[in-house]
């Protein structure tokens, strides 16, 4: 089959290259998935997962990509819960091989089934995306009707569905990004808008949640702003800078299917409109990984028609 496959840690994006891989094997309680659009964190190539197993050990060559939607081609033994030929979506493990591949091997308990109605290359924004906005606002910052929350990046892939699904528990939603985001941000829902490069951040004023996904100086200035019993979540790195008297949390996003299942049907409502930026073939996959490629909202690569 053909995967996308990086070999050199030092060589960073330029090392990804399509690469004919063997046919995966599917163990105890896998799926293979015939994929047909999958998505990637341009961060990833980073994450130890990328280099090593979950005994530590090197797996190079591997496969990025750790969001996908397809069809199921065969299920290892004792899986339950799924059948060939159901088309599916959800996340791969992280610390073995993703879905910029023509097949993937994922844990079954990874993948909810996927309505007819829904493309694959709308689903394949889903898994990471809606689940890190769901567990951040909910799980961890505890949001709810009339609190106020600050999210940045509201006009990327995370952002642009926390925004939506902020709104919708009754939030005031406050966005920040570039002054290009302004529009669209506030498309989706967002009360107000601050320009990161332009308007003071204090301008949000104190507000309940903060929903961090870009770090660095950003993250820490935010802390600030939380006001006494709020949460500061972030998902770019551990916060330094912590809330005066409330809560900070970092986290990495976990598989749930029963959630996935809730935000498919959220899409089929037409109570969120995740957005597809850039969808390109797998061949480009690498391209769309440069640093100076990036499109508003998830770029998702196709990898099969339906």
């Amino acid at each position: 089959m053909q995967a996308i496959t990086v070999r050199d840690r030092d060589a960073g994006v330029g090392g990804l290259s399509p690469t004919d891989m063997p046919y995966p094997h599917a163990a105890e309680n896998d799926v293979i998935v015939r994929v047909h659009a999958a998505g990637f964190t341009p961060g990833e190539l980073d994450w130890p997962g990328t280099w090593s197993d979950r005994a530590g050990r090197d797996r190079t060559p591997s496969v990025p990509g750790h969001e996908l939607s397809g069809v199921v081609a065969e299920l290892g033994y004792g899986t339950t819960g799924l059948t060939v030929g159901q088309r599916v979506f959800g996340l791969t493990d992280w610390t073995r091989n993703g879905s910029l591949a023509e097949y993937t091997a994922v844990e079954a308990r990874n993948l909810a089934p996927l309505p007819a109605d829904v493309d694959h290359t709308v689903a394949a924004t889903l898994p990471i995306s809606g689940l890190t906005a769901w567990q951040s606002l909910f799980d961890h910052a505890r949001l709810t009707t009339g609190q106020t929350v600050l999210i940045h990046g509201a006009a990327g892939g995370v952002g642009s569905i926390a925004v939506q699904l902020a709104r919708e528990a009754g939030a005031r939603v406050i966005g920040t990004g570039r002054a290009a985001d302004r529009d669209t941000a506030l498309g989706l829902g967002a009360d107000a808008f601050l320009d990161l490069q332009a308007d003071p951040l204090e301008e949000a004023g104190e507000v309940d949640v903060v929903f961090d996904v870009i770090g660095g100086g950003i993250l820490d200035r935010s802390a600030a702003l939380v006001r006494a019993g709020g949460t500061l979540v972030t998902i770019a790195v551990p916060p330094t800078v912590r809330p005066k008297d409330g809560r900070a949390v970092f986290f990495v996003v976990e598989p749930d299917r029963a959630r996935l299942a809730d935000l498919a049907q959220r899409l089929r409502d037409g109570r969120l409109k995740p957005i597809v930026g850039a969808v390109r073939p797998l061949s480009e996959a690498p391209a769309a990984f440069a640093p100076d490629r990036r499109t508003p909202g998830k770029t998702i690569i196709r990898v099969a028609e339906d």
